[in-house]
């Protein structure tokens, strides 16, 4: 049996449950992460779109992209989640947002090619240029 893992926003009124293990977990050093965050990286972790629910409050969604949209927390401001606008087995939660995020540790960078020079990368994990290979 999988143990669920909760998070939400920094004022709590969104909460979700994840039941699922992740699929992927990483640091995404992109033009669109890094801004939407104002840090150098964001810690994303991808699981399936069935093993994601929320359980308290609504989040309001911006279209960060042609093909993806981003789900925050109206009142705080905390980004929560990244997912596709087509429907997609899997969609990426913003890992620090978990209560207990110690537990999926990063096992990659993507898109370092956008990576802040300014910004070392001295963890030892795979990089790649872009999204790098399927994760599986």
């Amino acid at each position: 049996m999988i143990p669920s893992l909760s998070g939400g926003c920094l004022c709590g009124g969104l909460r979700y449950l994840v039941t699922a293990e992740p699929l992927d977990v990483g640091y995404c050093h992109c033009r669109i992460c890094q801004r939407l965050s104002g840090a150098a990286a964001m810690v994303w972790a991808t699981v399936p779109t069935a093993a994601f629910r929320y359980v308290e409050g609504r989040p309001r969604a911006y279209r960060s992209s042609p093909w993806g949209q981003r789900e925050f927390c109206g009142r705080c401001g905390s980004q929560l989640l990244y997912r596709t606008v087509v429907q997609s087995p899997s969609l990426d939660i913003n890992l620090p947002t978990l209560d207990a995020p110690e537990r999926w540790p990063p096992r990659r960078h993507v898109w370092v090619s956008s990576r802040l020079p300014w910004y070392p990368l001295a963890d030892g994990l795979p990089q790649h240029e872009n999204d790098g290979p399927a994760a599986g």
